[in-house]
């Protein structure tokens, strides 16, 4: 299923990748510095979170972006996105997106990894992690939030503080241990789960 080689729609990635759970160890090794996306892809933010495998593996900031058609594609790239040869990176793109023409247009999105989210520091109340980045988590994996744990969690991805998530809640900085608490439950559920 071929996308035609003059589709130039744009499609943007917010702040989540998804990789198959065959690319995390490459990734986190540095083995495999991109990821290709078939079309025209811009992201919206400069940093994203990784998740492979079933769960978030890491933060990483997006370094460059560059559209090519698959004609253009070379060993270089394919050694970038973890493959030893063009025509290695070509099985796998069709694997993933079904027959490929070589007009079609992909996007190669440069990655450096931020953060392991296997390196965590497990004494840390946030285990290193941001406010913003906790919330994100939590509200892509727990499915059983209540809707004034979303409310903040919502709004800690949005300001990506605790003070100006309570200002905005409360008017009154002596409430942050409500927001702070809502943060670490999700934090302890998301740790109970195996998720981080």
């Amino acid at each position: 299923m071929s996308r035609g080689n003059n589709d130039r729609r744009v499609q943007y990635i917010g702040r989540h990748i998804m990789v198959k759970g065959e690319y995390v160890e490459k990734l986190l090794s540095g083995a495999k510095r991109t990821t290709i996306r078939i079309g025209v892809v811009k992201p919206r933010y400069k940093e994203v979170i990784i998740h492979g495998g079933g769960r978030p593996v890491a933060k990483a900031a997006i370094e460059y972006t560059i559209v090519k058609r698959v004609e253009d594609l070379t060993d270089e790239d394919a050694r970038r996105d973890g493959f030893k040869s063009r025509r290695e990176l070509l099985k796998a793109l069709e694997r993933a997106y079904g027959r490929l023409d070589p007009g079609d247009l992909v996007t190669i999105i440069g990655l450096r990894i931020v953060k392991k989210f296997e390196d965590l520091d497990r004494e840390d109340p946030y285990m290193g992690l941001d406010p913003g980045d906790i919330a994100r988590i939590a509200l892509r994996y727990l499915k059983d939030l209540g809707e004034d744990e979303r409310r903040i969690l919502r709004l800690l991805t949005q300001t990506g503080s605790i003070r100006e998530a309570t200002l905005i809640l409360y008017k009154d900085l002596n409430q942050r241990w409500r927001v702070r608490k809502v943060l670490r439950r999700a934090l302890r559920r998301l740790r109970e789960q195996g998720i981080l």
